[in-house]
């Protein structure tokens, strides 16, 4: 049996910075209190008009990962492409990179696990190398969610946080079983589906349904989120799924080189670093510049650790996400 490997990294982030006294413009907020509360200081947002989606940021990102782990697009055997905004209802974003990357036929699997997509997708992509199916998998993450948030004072505790932007992957095999991706840890608790969701439209409320109603105060199809809800499971999940990969691979926390955490909440971040006793070298953050890109928060943030040479051989890596689902899941890594 086969490891998995990442050879290959990008992201891509719109130009159009959104600073938080933009936002003053827009709703009854204040920087401070975004700062307080998120540690968001700026986030991109797609401009309508500048060609930028979810699968082309995708594509953007996939393609300085393909030319990073010296590959061309037709070497790609599969790719799994992670985001909870995709261009359309259906298809799925990952036949339409697979189209913009001009690959002739080539499987292409959505992952629809919100925040914690990311996490899925390396593990599902680690299981079909693992198994020898597929040599050379491209992961995406990739989310333009601003056009679909509440720029009001109404959806301010929400919209304060979100950003768009793409990062991806490039995966492969090795022989080597001490190197790669060790182990992957994911779970699910529905019973808490409500609590972070964006409920129509849907098979539920379809769109016929809202059109008839005409109610602007339907926010049935903005997200919603009870955040100190959020909050008090995420530091709880994150804790529990960190430990369950160190207990796995037999690492010490001492020994962990960088902690990558999906980018929520730097406040969720910080108690995780502090639960831990990780140094600031150990847990990488990018919040403050992005904000949350959901799917694509892991890969951008791990691509800019490792731009900055956070990330070298040898260094043992976790990625860890909680999200809507609940979802949650760590990705143990020896680079």
């Amino acid at each position: 049996m086969y490891n998995s490997k990442i050879i290959g990294l990008g992201k891509y982030v719109p130009e159009n910075i959104v600073t938080n006294s933009d936002l003053e413009k827009l709703m009854d907020t204040s920087s401070d209190w975004i700062i307080e509360r998120t540690g968001v200081e700026e986030r991109r947002h797609v401009v309508k008009g500048d060609g930028n989606g979810t699968a082309t940021m995708g594509v953007k990102a996939a393609k300085i990962a393909l030319e990073r782990a010296s590959l061309k697009a037709q070497d790609i055997d599969f790719i799994v492409f992670a985001t909870m905004s995709p261009d359309y209802y259906f298809p799925g974003s990952g036949v339409l990179a697979q189209e913009l990357l001009d690959i002739p036929d080539c499987p292409a699997l959505d992952i629809r696990m919100q925040c914690s997509g990311f996490v899925y997708a390396i593990s599902t992509a680690d299981q079909f190398i693992k198994t020898g199916m597929y040599k050379n998998i491209l992961v995406i993450g990739s989310e333009y969610q601003t056009g679909g948030l509440d720029m009001s004072t109404r959806g301010r505790n929400i919209s304060v946080i979100f950003g768009d932007g793409a990062g991806a992957v490039v995966m492969t095999r090795t022989e080597n079983n001490q190197e790669g991706v060790l182990s992957s840890h994911l779970h699910t608790q529905g019973k808490h589906a409500e609590e972070l969701s964006l409920i129509g439209p849907s098979t539920r409320r379809w769109v016929p349904e809202i059109i008839t109603k005409n109610d602007p105060e339907d926010i049935s199809y903005y997200p919603n989120m009870n955040g100190q809800f959020v909050f008090k499971h995420a530091v709880v999940r994150f804790t529990e799924v960190i430990n369950e990969g160190l207990k796995k691979t037999g690492w010490s926390s001492d020994e962990i080189g960088l902690l990558i955490p999906h980018q929520a909440n730097l406040r969720i971040a910080q108690f995780v670093q502090k639960k831990f006793g990780l140094s600031d070298d150990q847990v990488y953050n990018n919040i403050q510049r992005y904000g949350n890109t959901t799917a694509a928060s892991i890969p951008i943030a791990l691509t800019e650790a490792w731009e900055e040479g956070k990330v070298q051989p040898g260094t043992k890596v976790v990625l860890a996400a909680f999200g809507s689902g609940f979802t949650w899941g760590s990705v143990m890594i020896q680079w």
